[in-house]
């Protein structure tokens, strides 16, 4: 018991001991990794506008694209509607995918490759975050920019800002 005493007390082993301490937090911070276990599901509905006389007037579809998996399992749809006030509004549904920290909803001019190859291409060219992802499962919608030009951007990804990588995209085809 004694040896135990007076190693624990030498500057050594506390140096150690604080020094593991520390990296075991900054690696939890980092990592995140609970997410992996933790699902937030987000049910926005489907945005509508008035179109004068008190009638709701119906979304119109500006582009479309299906989600294909990149570093995680993904899926589901993209829409970008315009809402009958002029507002575009960027939509996920039925969206699926792990948790992860730090993902953002890009818009981005690159195209989309399947596989290994479509992991890091989203942030070498020009792109525009949308903000933070709501969830990791369900329907969602994302307001764009009142003056972006659609026809410079091409995809959308679910892009890792942390470690820089994309959790899934879908290249946009125009309607």
């Amino acid at each position: 018991m004694g040896r135990v005493r007076r190693t624990l007390g030498r500057p050594w082993f506390i140096t150690v001991l604080v020094t593991g301490v520390v990296l075991v937090g900054a690696g939890l911070y980092w990592f995140q990794p609970w997410k992996l276990w933790v699902d937030e599901t987000v049910r926005d509905p489907l945005p509508v506008t008035e179109a004068g006389g008190g009638a709701q007037a119906p979304p119109k579809d500006l582009a479309r694209g299906k989600l294909i998996s990149h570093e995680h399992a993904t899926s589901g749809s993209v829409r970008i509607l315009r809402l009958a006030d002029g507002t575009r509004v960027l939509r996920l549904t039925d969206l699926s995918t792990s948790n992860g920290p730090a993902l953002k909803v890009w818009l981005t001019d690159a195209e989309v490759k399947p596989g290994k190859d479509g992991w890091h291409v989203f942030d070498d060219g020009r792109h525009v975050s949308l903000g933070a992802l709501k969830g990791n499962k369900g329907d969602q919608n994302y307001t764009l920019p009142a003056g972006l030009d659609l026809n410079r951007y091409r995809s959308v990804t679910i892009w890792c800002d942390r470690f820089d990588v994309s959790f899934g995209a879908t290249e946009l085809t125009r309607v």
